[in-house]
């Protein structure tokens, strides 16, 4: 379960109570309804939530279905009450295995169009970044890790705050699917 915004807000990094060593902390565990549920609450949000679930369909089309995804940026901020503005895009970093069979290089000669920011910006509100996981463990790769989650528990301004993962999964994606397709229809009847 996804903790709801704090005063400031932002996730806490921290679910409320916890004890500071505890371990139920940032990034957040959810099932992709369960990040529909929370955070499709304005048409902007549902547009955005509508890019995110075709990006990973396009990455299932592609044969990647093991891994996850941490989702972060103003998408899981209240940006509308912070700075009077919805936000642009969800920023997203993929990790995931190599379909059987493939090669990094083949993968990304097959797929290049997913791995390209300005891509996946104008086609889904994704800022997508792709991280292979199952490799040998290397120095960069824990690098880059490190540098996504710096970046990602903090605020522009300093303040600490937490994000969201989510599992990739083809079926419950078909359930999340339905859910946002009939939140999209309750707020048009509205």
């Amino acid at each position: 379960m996804i903790p709801s915004w704090n005063l400031a807000g932002l996730i806490p990094p921290i679910r409320p109570g916890e004890e500071g060593h505890g371990t139920d902390r940032s990034p957040y565990n959810a099932t992709f309804s369960e990040v529909i549920e929370h955070f499709g609450i304005t048409p902007d949000r549902l547009a955005i939530l509508t890019g995110l679930l075709g990006y990973r369909q396009a990455l299932y089309n592609i044969g990647i279905t093991e891994g996850f995804q941490w989702l972060d940026g103003s998408f899981v901020e209240d940006v509308e009450t912070l700075k009077g503005r919805s936000p642009n895009d969800v920023d997203v970093v993929t990790f995931f295995r190599l379909p059987a069979g493939q090669t990094h290089d083949e993968l990304f000669e097959q797929a290049q169009h997913l791995f390209d920011i300005q891509h996946t910006k104008q086609h889904y509100r994704v800022d997508g970044y792709p991280m292979i996981i199952g490799d040998q463990l290397e120095g960069w790769h824990v690098d880059q890790i490190s540098y996504w989650y710096s970046m990602w528990s903090h605020t522009r301004e300093q303040n600490w705050k937490g994000f969201v993962r989510v599992e990739l999964n083809p079926d419950g994606d078909e359930v999340a699917s339905q859910l946002l397709q009939s939140m999209q229809v309750a707020e048009v009847e509205l």
